[in-house]
Formats: C-alpha cells, structure tokens, sequence
C-alpha cells in the first residue's frame, strides 16, 4: 500500500502554485533557458542531492518494523524493563544486508548478511547490531578497516581481488571459523526470512540487585533454514538482484509474517577468567553444551516501511544505544563498534540522524542539551542547552545503565589474556567434523574454486594451510581440489 499526495496544484517547496511542470523557461521561443526559473533551479539541485553517501559496509540491504514479545522470566539476568514481563511487547524495526556489496549490488551472493535490531523500548531505543553469523573474521576493531579493504575494489584494479582476499585472511588465522561458515551452505541464504540471527558479540545483562551476566543472543528462524547453492545464486541474482529485498516485502504484503524465536546464552561473570577461551573473541562460538541456550521471546516482522529511503537506507544503528540493564562487555571488536558505527552515521547522514522518525525513540522522549547542526529542526525551542540549570531542564539519573567491569595491569596494546583453547582453528576444525559429507564437499568446492583464482602460489598454499591445521582431512581435500583446477 502506497501514499499519495493530496491532490491539489504541482507546488515549489515553498509551497507556491507551479503554472508550468513540462517546459523550463526561457529568452524568447528557442531561446536560452533563464537562471530565474525558481522550479527548475530547484528541481535540479533537489534531484542532485536525493542521495547521502553509501555505508561503507552494509550498503545492500532491506528492512521492515515488528514486534518483539517476552515469552519468558528474565528479570533474575536484567532489570531492562522491555523484558521485565512474560507477554509485554515491544516495537522493533529490523534492518537485512550483505557486507561487501554496494547499494546497487545483487542480494544473492556468498556474503554475511547483517542482522541489525532496533528495540524501541520505554528506557530509550536499544540497538543490537549482529550479523546471520554467530562469529566474524577478526576478533580486535584495528584490524577491520584492513579487513573490509579487502573484500572492496582494488585502487589499483578497481575490482574485487581474489588475492587481497585470500593474502588477509591466510596471514590471519583467526578468519579460519568464520571463512568456514561463509563458504559453507550457509553462506548464501535463499530469503532473509530463512537464516538465523546473532548478536554475535558478548554482551552485559545486569538484574535489579546489581549482578552482572555475560549473554550471547540467538534469533532462530521460523521458517527453517533456506540456502542457495552457488550455482543457484548466480542465476538468481543475474535474474533478479533484488530477490532477498522482494521477498521480504511480499511476504508482509501478503500476511505471511517472518518470525524468529528469540534466544540468549548466559554466562555468570565470575566463569569467564577461567573459561577454556576466551569468551569476549568474536572468531569463537560458546558451546551449547557448556552454556544451552534459553528462548526468551518471539520475533515477528509485521509491516513495511513506507518509503525506502527514509526509513531503510536513513536508518541507523549503534552498538553504544543500551537500556537500563544492559551493557557493553570487553569484547575488542564491539568495543571498537561503540565508536565506529555512531560516527559513521554521523558522517553519513548528519549530526541529527537520532531524530529521523525511524531512528528517534517512539515509546520514550529524547531530552538531550545537544543543539543545532544539519537538519536541526528547532524541537528544543528556547530551553536552554546546558547542565545543569535552575531552569528545569533534564538532568542525570546518578544510576548507572550496567554493571563496572574490573579491570587492573598497565595501559598498552596488549593482546588478549590468554585461555587454554585460544587458538584460531579448533572451532573451524569443530564446524567441518559436524557437516555431512554433502555438505562437506560442498564447502570443499566453494573454498577451492575462490582459493583457484589466486595469482600466486604462496598466498593460495598459506590460505589452505590454516584449513589445514583445523582439519587435516579438510586441508588435505581443499589443496587437492585448488590443484586440480589450477591444473
């Protein structure tokens, strides 16, 4: 369902009468076209800046608002009050994309697809940035923007490179889970209806009595889990680019709402020194034998945005967005993420993106002393802008959203304190022993025919080498396969 606009007479912005919308004015018949034609100066310089610079990442993607429904007791983990109930509802808008692709890129290509969560809560909105992945390629935010150079274009090229992908993530072992997932069946989804999502990151939960928990989150489908093989994928998206974002909005359309059941993994904060590895690495999975997962409430999409623009591609999401009772966790990679995303935005479409309908609080007020900027629009009136004052205006709450974390030693660029299965290629080897022999020879097939368009012969034997030291089943079969189309 579409709006319309009333109908009426063509207007300028200003709102002034249009007498002519088909012909620009001009000196006399055939005459040079005249710099006082108000509607057509401001037709052109509109249509010139109808678009804001793309995301650096996640430039693909599609979104649509929901619900999300508390469905178990939590309040022993967190005191955040849009779970402080079996039953109580919260608006949601959620935000589908690819990783690597541009904005005019097709959805049915071997990529991540962000899973990113906007939790219009009573406390002020909560955001929970992850991905369909529960683990990611590095584990420390410095080494991203490295990352991310490799799976863009080449400035040298202007394409994307075999070698910058596969050079990076052979002299970054810890890739080796995560390159595992992607190459996998699971790495081209059929629909953003039919994947799961993850928070991905370890985050903070604390209760009402101040103690704190560390929790992952699980978003599983309802619809049962859909891929594409790679032969399918290229088809697809040769014949319909758009195939992931259409489906998402028909299946609203049509009232067949997508649905997730919600889950978390909780630790207690005093196993974590002492647990096998290190909880906070992004590149690991918890165990669900040593941490089983809870369901705690339902996901469901339930309406399409009105207009893409301002609703999808103006929306944004930040990792540093947290409610009472909930907070951030040591973890390298979303300590970088507070930061990093926030700016982005900023950057990107302005000082006050917060206050676009999709993004300002729709069950909470924002009451903030920040003023002026691009796209101010006057909502402070003449409060006044600073704190603290006599005059009534906001002022802090002295209660803390989450716990403190403890910390102690020197400043420094330290690398992670050190757990007994730390290294980068058990849970990669784990992944690989728990496919079946289809689905192995799959992986073996997608890995060997990206790792066969390497240039150079070092970068392709040290990218199958880290498969090799998860599994030497799975190194001994990749080399065999890379050799046989490399001939």
């Amino acid at each position: 369902m579409t709006d319309q606009i009333p109908a009426g007479p063509l207007t300028t912005e200003a709102g002034a009468p249009v007498a002519d919308n088909q012909h620009s004015q001009v000196a006399g018949v055939g005459g040079p076209v005249l710099i006082q034609d108000q509607h057509l100066i401001e037709k052109l310089a509109h249509f010139n800046r109808e678009r804001i610079p793309e995301r650096v990442v996640h430039a693909r993607g599609a979104g649509a608002y929901g619900t999300f429904t508390v469905t178990a007791d939590v309040t022993p983990y967190t005191r955040a009050a849009f779970l402080s109930e079996i039953g109580r509802e919260t608006e949601v808008f959620l935000r589908f994309s690819t990783v690597a692709g541009n904005l005019g890129a097709a959805d049915a290509v071997r990529d991540p697809r962000g899973f990113a969560l906007k939790f219009y809560t009573e406390e002020g909105n909560y955001d929970l940035v992850g991905n369909n992945t529960p683990v990611f390629f590095v584990k420390d935010a410095i080494k991203f923007p490295d990352f991310i150079h490799t799976q863009k274009r080449d400035p040298y090229t202007g394409s994307q490179e075999p070698d910058n992908v596969w050079d990076f993530w052979g002299l970054s072992p810890e890739s080796t889970h995560q390159v595992t997932w992607l190459f996998g069946d699971r790495g081209i989804p059929a629909s953003y209806r039919h994947m799961n999502g993850y928070g991905s990151h370890t985050y903070q939960w604390t209760n009402a009595a101040g103690e704190a928990f560390w929790v992952k989150y699980h978003f599983k489908t309802d619809q049962g889990i859909r891929n594409l093989t790679a032969d399918e994928a290229a088809v697809l998206a040769g014949q319909d680019p758009d195939s992931h974002q259409r489906d998402l909005r028909t299946s609203i359309e049509n009232g067949d709402f997508p649905s997730w059941t919600v889950q978390v993994q909780i630790m207690p904060v005093a196993d974590a020194p002492t647990y096998r590895f290190n909880p906070f690495d992004l590149t690991k999975v918890w165990p669900h034998a040593d941490y089983p997962p809870i369901e705690i409430g339902r996901l469901e999409l339930n309406r399409n945005p009105r207009n893409v623009f301002a609703e999808v591609e103006q929306s944004i999401f930040s990792p540093h967005h947290f409610v009472p009772g909930i907070g951030p966790s040591p973890d390298n990679m979303l300590q970088g993420r507070l930061f990093a995303y926030g700016d982005a935005h900023r950057y990107r479409v302005g000082i006050n993106a917060d206050q676009l309908p999709v993004n300002r609080p729709h069950a909470a007020e924002a009451r903030t002393h920040g003023r002026d900027g691009h796209a101010y629009d006057g909502r402070h009136g003449g409060a006044k802008n600073y704190e603290p004052n006599s005059f009534g205006g906001p002022a802090q709450t002295d209660q803390p959203l989450w716990a403190a974390t403890a910390v102690s030693g020197l400043t420094g660029d330290h690398p992670a304190p050190a757990h007994a299965e730390d290294d980068d290629y058990r849970q990669a080897g784990a992944l690989y022993r728990l496919m079946s022999e289809d689905e192995r020879e799959r992986l073996i097939a997608n890995l060997a025919g990206s790792i066969a368009q390497v240039s150079r012969d070092d970068i392709a034997e040290r990218a199958i080498e880290n498969f090799r030291r998860a599994d030497e089943d799975y190194g001994k079969r990749l080399q065999a396969a890379v050799q046989a189309l490399r001939g």
